[in-house]
């Protein structure tokens, strides 16, 4: 994300908190109910990373089944260093819980800012944060890689789990137009990963279908930016992204819930909008994770004995003071 679309975001976020924006408490869930942690896009700073591990330990007091961490374990203009990687993989492999992360623009797409090759730099973080078929964390769960398919070989980010009558879909999908846009081989990479996307995001459907499950939660780093005219240049890296989604969650007919992070903003809404009726899809629900410097945690609950089944309670972080961090 641009310094300039960054600044404006924060300026809405600021005068969100500032009126006072607070979430209600979270209704008692019913039997059959679980929850998860969601978080992203932190830490941008190194002060920003005692932070990071309050949060993480914070969510490791409490029953959670895992943890999602939507991307962007870095701001752009930090190097896309072994450094930078390597402190994120002890930190997520620290966690209590199963610990699931998508890969953002930070850590590849966008290290050409730093003198870095963003496809070496995606390889790279596949190595690292993908390898095996389990989830990170000290306690882990079994992942199904899109890599298991011949054709799709590459794709080890891309990733997917059921829990609880719930299934969990993950896109390698980052902010800045979706890698679209810059270079030609950057379109060429994005050309080849949407079509990635879009067969492993068809597929997660098919088996939500055939497996009867109550709900799908889809998992990428972008904010793919709804409000915007599907003609607009900075959002045609996700148009196809959003027409499919929209396609399938109508078709689906159940709860899909999208996590994402990028911009920054914390908001539960409701913002797709089906093109034949122009009315909002109310099975539809987009949650926006914390961002720095704003730093927090969502706990998601499911619990499938509610029409809606998802359930929110957003963690804003308070630092550390200096006198606790000596």
């Amino acid at each position: 994300m641009s310094l300039a679309a960054l600044a404006r975001v924060l300026l809405v976020a600021a005068l969100a908190l500032a009126s006072g924006c607070a979430s209600t408490a979270v209704p008692v869930p019913g039997p059959g109910s679980f929850s998860f942690g969601a978080f992203g896009d932190m830490p941008y700073f190194r002060h920003e990373q005692a932070w990071t591990e309050d949060i993480l330990r914070e969510m490791d007091a409490l029953p959670l089944a895992f943890v999602v961490h939507n991307g962007d374990i870095k701001r752009g203009s930090t190097p896309c260093s072994e450094e930078v990687y390597q402190w994120n993989l002890r930190l997520f492999q620290s966690s209590a819980h199963p610990l699931i992360y998508v890969p953002g623009d930070n850590e590849w797409s966008d290290c050409h800012r730093t003198g870095a090759d963003p496809l070496e730099r995606l390889a790279r973080l596949r190595a690292i944060f993908h390898a095996g078929d389990e989830s990170l964390g000290k306690r882990r769960i079994r992942l199904d890689r899109q890599s298991a398919s011949p054709t799709f070989a590459a794709y080890r980010e891309n990733v997917r789990w059921a829990h609880g009558g719930v299934l969990f879909v993950t896109l390698n999908m980052p902010g800045g137009n979706n890698n679209l846009g810059f270079s030609r081989p950057g379109d060429a990479e994005f050309r080849v990963r949407d079509a990635a996307n879009e067969a492993w995001l068809a597929q997660a459907f098919e088996v939500a279908n055939r497996r009867l499950h109550r709900a799908v939660v889809i998992v990428i780093q972008a904010n793919p930016l709804f409000e915007l005219p599907r003609t607009e240049k900075q959002r045609r890296g996700y148009t196809r992204f959003l027409d499919q989604l929209e396609a399938e969650t109508i078709a689906f007919g159940k709860p899909v819930l999208l996590i994402h992070g990028d911009t920054h903003f914390h908001r539960i809404d409701q913002p797709m909008i089906d093109r034949r009726t122009r009315r909002p899809v109310t099975t539809f629900t987009r949650l926006e994770t914390y961002g720095s410097p704003f730093l927090g945690w969502v706990q998601v609950t499911v619990d499938p004995g509610r029409p809606e089944v998802f359930l929110f309670d957003p963690h804003r972080h308070a630092p550390r003071t200096q006198s606790e961090e000596r």
